[in-house]
């Protein structure tokens, strides 16, 4: 995967539009431009297409870091000048505050299967016995887990449809509780518009429109 494709899907998943992410660079003491940002967003067939260097993107996520966790105090955080997935999944790792747990259900989740030691060996160093390389395929799936767990629109319809469920039990509830019984045949005819003037009303008819239940529900 390029720095492009990570930055394409943390800002679709987390929603964020460009003021957004020029505050997260600017996190990682790194000043960007629109311009740029709609450079590295789009597809690589477009010919305005620009490849997101590793130091930049690694700014970027040093701000995400700091966005999420906040900053902390000293010396600024090392802008790597070399990246690869396995940077990449530390440095989320830490901006999401997750464990090996955590991080093997949301694999889980997007039905990919990561054992303990196998992801402890992504954060091995190069030089380590048991050091992998985290595949794109990892990675990617790593993403979609992410999305998942944190999609913005997603969960904001999730929560609203489960208002309106709720909503519409606790109304069924109340109409059983309450008994009510068919309207009244005649409950319309009840009905008196109160904008009527007095040569417009019937004899009898309310001047104001004030329906009590019985008049609707009957006794």
């Amino acid at each position: 995967m390029t720095n492009n494709d990570v930055l394409r899907r943390l800002r679709y998943t987390f929603n964020f539009n460009d003021q957004k992410v020029i505050a997260i660079f600017a996190a990682g003491d790194l000043t960007v431009t629109r311009e740029q940002i709609s450079n590295w967003l789009k597809k690589e067939e477009d010919p305005a297409y620009v490849n997101c260097p590793d130091t930049t993107f690694a700014a970027f996520l040093n701000g995400f870091i700091n966005e999420r966790r906040g900053k902390k105090e000293g010396a600024p955080a090392k802008i790597e000048k070399r990246l690869n997935n396995n940077i990449i999944l530390t440095k989320l790792k830490i901006a999401f505050n997750l464990k090996a747990e955590d991080i093997i259900e949301m694999l889980a989740s997007v039905n990919f299967r990561l054992n303990k030691p196998e992801l402890s060996a992504f954060s091995r160093k190069p030089d380590h016995k048991n050091y992998r390389e985290c595949k794109d395929q990892v990675l990617r799936n790593f993403l979609q887990g992410v999305d998942k767990k944190f999609h913005v629109q997603r969960r904001a319809k999730v929560q609203v449809k489960n208002q309106e469920t709720e909503t519409a039990d606790k109304l069924e509830k109340i109409l059983e509780n309450k008994n009510y019984k068919a309207a009244k045949p005649n409950a319309s005819k009840i009905y008196v518009n109160p904008n009527k003037s007095k040569t417009e009303r019937k004899p009898g008819e309310r001047k104001v429109l004030k329906l009590k239940p019985k008049d609707i529900w009957g006794e």
